[in-house]
């Protein structure tokens, strides 16, 4: 009677250690598969609307150098700027620079000395002229430079 007593226990042990094992199964399943899942949401490319339809050709042109102007600044200074447009390869050979000449004195006409002279602050405008340049140039201007910029 012993060896039956035995056979009785071992028999009901088996169903709930099989039904441990697969609820540990199962589960592990699962996390693996959610942490798939977040890894692939968290390191797949991001496409947005607006980057896909705004964006219509990242591809370098030819620079466009322009003459180099003198702006009035506010208390009597002057800032002698002269800078090259990189138009996109979609602008094609001819590009006229004189919209972006008028946008350039427009920005900076009137801004104070001190304000031009520090790094952070010119780059801030020089972002805001490139945005506004981009806006008149309908997306064929991707860049400009500045090769002279000298503060009197």
């Amino acid at each position: 009677m012993a060896k039956d007593d035995k056979k009785a226990n071992s028999g009901e042990e088996a169903p709930k250690s099989k039904k441990k094992l697969m609820i540990i199964i199962i589960v592990a399943v699962v996390v693996l598969a959610g942490g798939g899942y977040g890894g692939y949401l968290a390191f797949a490319p991001k496409k947005s609307s607006a980057t896909a339809t705004a964006t219509p050709s990242l591809t370098p042109g030819v620079v466009v150098v322009l003459d180099a102007i003198t702006i009035n600044l506010a208390d009597g200074h002057y800032l002698k700027l002269k800078m090259s447009l990189q138009a996109t390869a979609d602008a094609g050979t001819e590009l006229d620079g004189s919209q972006a000449l008028d946008l350039a004195i427009s920005q900076y006409s009137n801004v104070s000395e001190a304000t031009l002279m520090s790094n952070a602050q010119r780059e801030k405008t020089k972002a805001e002229l490139l945005k506004k340049v981009e806006k008149a140039y309908k997306d064929k201007v991707m860049d400009i430079y500045f090769t002279t910029f000298v503060i009197q």
